[in-house]
């Protein structure tokens, strides 16, 4: 039975793969940092394991429990990260910090932690980026910058780890029908105040947080694509899925920059003078 292990599986686009990875037939480990989570995960029948990505000392219990297990690990899927919304100076360095440390960082942790069991295995590492990476827009500077960083640590990884047999797929979903809007709104609105030079923009602030809820793809649809991909002989470099996921791109790479801008710019209400 092939092994796969996801991260952050409480909800939404982790809990989605932990399904259908299980239901194809894989031994998942499912990982969560909240307990309650965890009890759910293994109601359900996964291999649960209680783990905050940011933790080293968490990560390190569940690469020795994982080595214990002896079985090597066929998938890892970095999926675990959260989108901070706001101006990116009101967030400042203390939050786009938080926001690389989950997003970014812990996509090397968390592989360099596994390497040994997916080496053996000649495994297959998934990092979850984010079409936001390529499309950046105002009000989430912070997290298109943590998923332009996931595209970069991935092709960095996809060479380093060849020789080792051990390949690499970058995902950039779209829109996915999740909480991420909800968590993301809550953040922002930690952030907004009246004390903000943002302040009077505050709605174009709230409509960036929502964003990702515009007519969004099930996230069990997305799932299973991704487990599609990873069953086929050749494994893609970079799958994109979801509402938005392509046209996104095609935005990015055919219009002029100052055109985007001025469009995003009127879209989030950054088009009149403070």
């Amino acid at each position: 039975m092939p092994i796969a292990l996801i991260t952050g599986c409480s909800s939404g686009i982790g809990r989605a793969l932990a399904n259908a990875f299980k239901q194809a037939g894989y031994e998942v480990w499912a990982t969560a940092r909240q307990p309650a989570d965890v009890a759910l995960l293994k109601a359900a029948g996964f291999v649960a394991v209680q783990l905050d990505v940011n933790d080293s000392l968490g990560v390190d219990r569940l690469s020795a429990r994982l080595k214990q297990h002896d079985k090597g690990l066929d998938v890892l899927i970095n999926n675990a990260g959260y989108g901070a919304m706001g101006p990116l100076l009101d967030g400042g360095v203390e939050g786009l910090a938080q926001q690389f440390s989950t997003n970014v960082f812990s996509v090397v942790g968390i592989t360099q932690a596994l390497f040994e069991p997916l080496r053996s295995n000649h495994g297959l590492v998934v990092n979850i980026g984010s079409v936001s990476g390529v499309l950046v827009t105002p009000f989430a500077g912070a997290y298109c910058a943590s998923k332009a960083a996931v595209h970069a640590l991935t092709e960095a990884m996809r060479m380093e780890l060849a020789p080792f047999a051990i390949r690499v797929m970058e995902v950039q979903p779209g829109a996915i029908d999740t909480s991420f809007a909800k968590h993301a709104s809550a953040q922002a609105e930690q952030l907004i105040g009246e004390n903000s030079a943002w302040w009077p923009m505050r709605e174009g602030i709230r409509a960036r947080a929502k964003a990702s809820q515009d007519n969004p793809t099930p996230a069990t649809a997305f799932a299973a694509a991704v487990l599609n991909a990873v069953k086929r002989r050749n494994t893609p470099r970079l799958l994109r899925y979801g509402n938005g996921s392509r046209a996104m791109p095609l935005l990015a790479a055919l219009l002029p920059r100052a055109l985007l801008q001025k469009i995003l710019m009127k879209r989030f209400g950054l088009d009149r003078p403070a």
